[in-house]
């Protein structure tokens, strides 16, 4: 599974990485997470509003930090 967390680095995008860290070992499953905080890369993944989490190149959120429960669930 690769896993992108994005955004530019805010207090919002570090949390969404760590939450997404936690479900990852939470779930015991093997997954590669990035963490994409260039704006050229942004746009060009065709996100507007960060944070935002993509699971296998399918953007899950974008523009709102969700909670663990939400990110498990987006994992499984």
């Amino acid at each position: 599974m690769n896993i992108l967390v994005i955004g530019p680095g805010c207090h919002k995008c570090k949390t969404l990485a760590q939450l997404t860290e936690q479900a990852v070992t939470e779930l015991g499953i093997s997954a590669e997470i990035t963490k994409v905080s260039d704006l050229k890369q942004i746009m060009a993944l065709g996100v507007m509003m960060t944070p935002a989490l993509a699971v296998d190149g399918v953007i899950k959120v974008s523009g709102r930090l969700p909670s663990l429960a939400e990110i498990k669930s987006m994992l499984q």
